[in-house]
């Protein structure tokens, strides 16, 4: 089966959530395929200032994860105005690269909601994945701004979206026999790791009465 993560680099959720996203990558090593994909911030979806952003890391690192650290909010320009591709096309274009692991985005997620910088622009983002992942920044800026990394970007915000679904990070779970569970701004390991375990199962089932019983008899 097929475990996907849809995520935003400067999602506060998206970051409470990489334990589980870790921890179920290594329990289910070897049996589930796992893979990440950038489902873009609408220019809504972000905070108009630092106030609004550090009231929203109070509710959620503070009230809701008890986290014992405090997200900075440095990385927020409201001039922006809620745009802020930079740092996903770079996470993007590490696959370009063979970076298609976490460790890039995950560098990328550190810098603006732990130390604050203000990698939406992308001189910074370029300058933090070079240092992280030793590639040339000339060509991971250029591949950063091509219209090919753009396009996988687009594409996989709209598969997002097709899912009728807003919240990130979001979890969606395939398996062999057609079956598909969404899972749309949990960031709990338990109704993760449930689903799958049930998913695995019912696939083991039907391998299991293939062997036994062969294809199902055409009439």
């Amino acid at each position: 089966m097929k475990v996907t993560y849809y995520l935003e680099i400067f999602s506060s959720w998206c970051a409470w959530a990489e334990p589980t996203w870790a921890e179920l990558k290594a329990r289910y090593a070897g049996r589930v395929e796992f893979d990440w994909k950038i489902a873009l911030m609408s220019p809504g979806d972000f905070p108009a200032s630092r106030d609004q952003c550090d009231w929203v890391y109070r509710r959620s690192g503070g009230t809701v994860m008890r986290s014992p650290f405090k997200l900075n909010s440095g990385w927020v320009e409201p001039a922006r105005k809620g745009v802020y591709h930079a740092p996903n096309l770079v996470a993007e274009a590490g696959r370009d690269f063979g970076i298609t692991g976490d460790e890039l985005r995950l560098a990328l997620a550190h810098a603006a909601l732990r130390e604050g910088r203000k990698i939406a622009d992308m001189g910074e983002a370029i300058a933090v994945a070079a240092k992280a992942t030793k590639l040339n920044a000339k060509k991971l800026r250029a591949a950063s701004e091509s219209q090919s990394v753009k396009s996988r970007v687009l594409a996989s915000t709209a598969i997002f979206h097709d899912h009728k679904i807003t919240q990130r990070p979001a979890f969606i779970l395939e398996d062999p026999i057609a079956d598909k569970a969404v899972f749309s701004g949990l960031v709990r390991l338990e109704p993760l790791t449930a689903t799958i375990d049930a998913m695995l199962a019912d696939t083991a089932a039907y391998a299991a009465h293939a062997a036994h019983w062969g294809p199902v008899p055409k009439q």
